[in-house]
């Protein structure tokens, strides 16, 4: 329980001066890269007592408008840095997360400090599968099968991340294309990567086994998703309305990999779980409508795990993805 008596609910600065509390916050972030608000308290309740021990604080005095105001404070200086303390809550454990990221360069390309470039293509082959291959109009699962990630260790002969990359050499005054073949990973190695991702807070595994993009990655990788993955209408085609992979919450605007969506099909409202629920309570729960397309909401079409456990239930496990195919030919 907060004591009555400590003063420690402002921020650590007093004043929103920048200053050596402030630098030891972000130092942990740093050590850290993705801590959740209850990992945030202790740390932060730590750092304050070192700055100010006449005032010592407890994990009960680190309130959210304190983690709040020293975030901001911390962000108005890294900002120009291309550095940006950001939040965003877990969509399946419901956690308010915090994640240090990088608000300029593609997040993929920073990867190269920590994996090697045939295991680079292994995330990208991860996320082709992930937000194309899984994630279709029938069913939007946004995630890979344990299974699933040892069958795309190696590149398919035919795919997005072919087995041929192209490299631009210099040969005389005129530029020659070589192509290095990119010969994918051992299952070993694959698994290896998939614990580092999950180490370092950017996938998720579920307990059947499914991995998924975790908060840190869904909120450095949000422009990239969006970018690689959605295709505008083109220009010189007025009835094309292009594809949208990738979704926004209806609610809170954030990307939606775990929730629910609208029963038809061609409507592209989504939800988490949480933004659902706020929105269908009170006077809208007695009629439950789409708020775009105005269907009644069932509630139990899923986006995430759930959507291939339902489609399993629903083909009793056999032929579910040539049914999906014939539905997406139709």
């Amino acid at each position: 329980m907060p004591r009555e008596s400590s003063t420690c609910a402002e921020s650590p600065s007093d004043a929103d001066v920048y200053n050596y509390a402030h630098r030891a916050f972000l130092q942990a972030f740093l050590s850290q890269s993705v801590m959740t608000v209850d990992e945030i308290k202790p740390v932060l309740a730590a750092v304050l007592t070192a700055h100010d021990p006449t005032r010592p604080s407890l994990e009960g005095d680190i309130t959210q408008p304190l983690i709040t105001s020293t975030v901001q404070a911390i962000n108005a200086k890294i900002g120009a840095l291309d550095y940006e303390i950001r939040s965003a809550r877990d969509q399946t454990s419901k956690t308010l997360t915090y994640a240090l990221v990088n608000t300029t360069s593609d997040a993929l390309t920073q990867l190269a400090t920590s994996f090697t470039p045939d295991e680079i293509s292994y995330v990208k082959r991860l996320l082709d599968y992930m937000f194309e291959t899984n994630n279709t109009r029938i069913r939007e699962i946004m995630a890979v099968s344990t299974m699933e990630t040892t069958q795309i260790a190696r590149p398919p002969p035919r795919s997005r991340q072919s087995q041929a990359q192209t490299q631009i050499e210099a040969d005389g005054d005129e530029p020659t294309q070589v192509q290095v073949r990119d010969p994918g990973l051992k299952m070993q190695e694959a698994e290896d990567v998939l614990n580092t991702l999950v180490a370092q807070g950017f996938f998720h595994c579920s307990r059947a086994g499914y991995y998924s993009l975790a908060p840190r990655a869904l909120m450095e990788l949000r422009a990239y998703l969006k970018e690689t993955y959605n295709e505008p209408p083109a220009d010189d085609d007025p009835e094309d309305e292009g594809i949208t992979r990738i979704h926004d919450c209806e609610g809170c605007r954030e990307i939606v990999t775990v929730g629910v969506r609208c029963s038809d099909r061609d409507c592209g409202v989504r939800w988490h779980d949480r933004c659902a629920i706020q929105y269908f309570r009170g006077p809208r729960g007695d009629t439950k409508k789409c708020p775009t397309c105005k269907t009644g909401w069932t509630g139990d079409l899923f986006v995430g795990e759930r959507a291939a456990n339902t489609q399993r239930r629903s083909t009793g496990g056999r032929n579910s993805r040539r049914n999906e195919e014939d539905y997406e030919d139709e």
